[in-house]
């Protein structure tokens, strides 16, 4: 229990980050002398920049934790540390997964089998969304689980299309400041039902740098990302490549040529995406996995 709650408290302390946790892991993996390391140490052998090192001590030695965690019970918020056993397991298999997941609603959907990521441009044609519709409504009533970020476009629309079954909101912002706030409707309805999850403390607003940090866990949870819609250079190429580097699968919706939201797809399909036009095309992959991991 002690060493949870010290993770989620480096978690909440400024002046480090993803890295700066793993070196201090890296030095002492049950987390005993955090509290008991002069300044120096943070310097000279986790090897912090004296500024950050000096705002990190500061918040360490300051913070009241207990009363943090104590707060986000009263939310329903619930914290699953890379140390527990809940922590799902697919999630823990990535490059660089997320020491603490904040999360809200069914954690249950976190240990699915078949889960797929959609994401998409936040201005999609409507031919783009009948088509993902067409792909994604078969996989839907079969029992798999959408994956996405909640943002304006595809991915509200894929979390849309999946309140009738199961999905998983990955934020870019904490929990209790959910974004965009257009969303905000389906973000109460999808941590009554459903899932909302995000790396970040539940009152980090949302800020521009974390959305493309979040799209790992979007596709660390996936056994596989379907692209709808994406223009040459957009986050959905980014959550792709975070599959690719995760050995997960890559899908890719084909459009009109002359769509400038069809550039990236038809790029990823080029680059060795699956072409998808039905469910099946996925299925045909996907199932190989679900039958690889379960054996």
């Amino acid at each position: 229990m002690e060493k949870r709650k010290r993770l989620i408290h480096l978690q909440h302390c400024r002046g480090i980050g993803w890295k700066g946790i793993a070196k201090i892991v890296a030095e002492d993996d049950a987390l005993k002398r955090i509290y008991d390391e002069p300044l120096s140490y943070f310097i000279e052998v986790c090897g912090f920049n004296k500024k950050n090192a000096e705002i990190f001590y500061r918040d360490l030695h300051s913070i009241a934790i207990d009363k943090i965690m104590e707060d986000y019970h009263k939310e329903n918020i619930t914290m699953i540390t890379i140390f527990d056993k809940a922590y799902p397991k697919r999630m823990k298999a990535i490059y660089d997964p997320p020491w603490v997941l904040y999360t809200k609603g069914h954690n249950a959907l976190l240990h699915k089998n078949k889960i797929l990521s959609v994401v998409g441009t936040r201005r999609p044609t409507d031919a783009g969304l009948r088509a993902m519709r067409k792909v994604i409504d078969p996989l839907i009533q079969t029992g798999w689980t959408i994956v996405s970020g909640m943002a304006v476009g595809v991915d509200g629309a894929a979390h849309q299309c999946a309140l009738q079954a199961s999905t998983i909101a990955v934020l870019g912002s904490g929990l209790l400041k959910p974004y965009p706030r257009l969303h905000l409707s389906l973000f109460n309805r999808i941590i009554e039902s459903h899932l909302a999850i995000s790396e970040y403390p539940p009152n980090t607003p949302p800020n521009r740098w974390q959305f493309p940090e979040r799209n790992r866990i979007i596709s660390g949870l996936s056994l596989g990302t379907l692209v709808i819609e994406a223009r040459e250079k957009s986050g959905s190429l980014i959550t792709a490549d975070q599959a690719l580097e995760q050995g997960r699968e890559v899908f890719a919706l084909p459009g009109n040529i002359l769509n400038e939201n069809t550039i990236g797809t038809h790029r990823l399909i080029q680059q060795g995406a699956k072409l998808v036009t039905s469910a099946e095309d996925i299925l045909m992959e996907l199932d190989r996995s679900t039958a690889i991991e379960s054996f």
